[in-house]
């Protein structure tokens, strides 16, 4: 246990406690001792903590404090204590991923209908900070966190769980680290291949390419899309599935820093076998099959990939009741 108080400022102590080691250092379960109210505290690990908080990711860090929509994990309070970064943000217990394995072990498997559900509160929230112009830039079920929907709403099905997103903004403020705070290589599952390839321009169809590969992975029960354990081994997964990509297929690819032009040429399999759980217009959410437009969150064209209030509009939500 350890108590932290911001002595600059005279904020309220916390008494916390480590819960987990994140991508971006400690994260501490803690308690306001005086309002008695859990949060999670983040401690940010500094590359180079020697010389203190970079003024930039403390000024985005602060603007993220405005991001006011409920598929967003709220950041409450923002720390600095002995030269060291904590972050306060409201306390959820289970991130996606553990959802998805307590489910798997429990047999009771995700369905269908929570699959909806939480890809629409994904892209919910998506869409509300691409339009503040944030990306996330690191999207993967670790950074979706479940609670029950504390307006107490139930769904058709009786379920009042929602999702939220978490970690908005840090790989902005201080860039995605390629190992995490235990020397863990960092998951490339969910990485857009303009990224895997070399691509600076960032742009929100990044994260779309995340949320495909999300929603594929629970209509999978929990099954990753591209499991790569190396930046071109997540290319060739991509590859052996999407197809290889090519000018026609992708514009401008050849300029890309990391493009070879000796990349095995792989046939695009059909989605409907690699992810047969879903539906057709769930299938057209993914890779654009004409029932909609020609855009989908798998598209290797990033112009072409849809955006998130395009996708809240697709007819795979047809009579969904957010």
């Amino acid at each position: 246990m350890k108590l932290l108080q911001n002595r600059e400022n005279r904020r309220p102590p916390f008494l916390a406690c480590i819960r987990s080691l994140g991508t971006y250092g400690v994260v501490y379960k803690a308690k306001d001792l005086s309002t008695g109210s859990i949060v999670a505290m983040k401690k940010i690990r500094l590359e180079a903590e020697d010389e203190g908080i970079p003024s930039t990711a403390i000024r985005e860090i602060s603007l993220l404090r405005e991001l006011n929509e409920e598929h967003i994990v709220r950041l409450l309070d923002i720390m600095h204590v002995d030269q060291k970064l904590y972050l306060v943000f409201e306390y959820l217990d289970v991130d996606l991923k553990r959802y998805i394995e307590n489910g798997n072990r429990d047999h009771v498997p995700i369905a269908p209908h929570v699959v909806k559900k939480f890809t629409h509160h994904l892209t919910a929230g998506l869409r509300f900070c691409h339009g503040h112009r944030i990306l996330h830039r690191d999207l993967k079920p670790q950074n979706l966190l479940v609670a029950q929907d504390p307006r107490g709403r139930l769904d058709e099905h009786g379920n009042g769980e929602i999702l939220k997103l978490a970690d908005f903004g840090l790989a902005r403020a201080f860039g995605v680290p390629m190992r995490t705070y235990t020397h863990e290589v960092v998951t490339l599952w969910y990485r857009a291949p303009e990224v895997l390839l070399g691509s600076r321009h960032y742009s929100t169809a990044l994260d779309m390419w995340s949320v495909g590969c999300i929603f594929a992975e629970m209509a999978m029960r929990g099954t990753p899309l591209f499991p790569g354990d190396s930046e071109i081994d997540q290319i060739f997964r991509i590859f052996r599935i999407m197809g290889t990509p090519n000018e026609l297929t992708w514009p401008g690819i050849q300029t890309l820093p990391d493009y070879k032009p000796t990349f095995p040429q792989w046939t695009a399999q059909d989605l409907a076998k690699v992810v047969p759980a879903l539906d057709e217009h769930g299938l057209d959410m993914l890779q654009a099959r004409c029932l909609f437009s020609w855009l989908a969150t798998l598209m290797y064209d990033a112009t072409k990939r849809i955006s998130a209030k395009r996708v809240l509009l697709h007819p795979y939500f047809a009579g969904f009741t957010p």
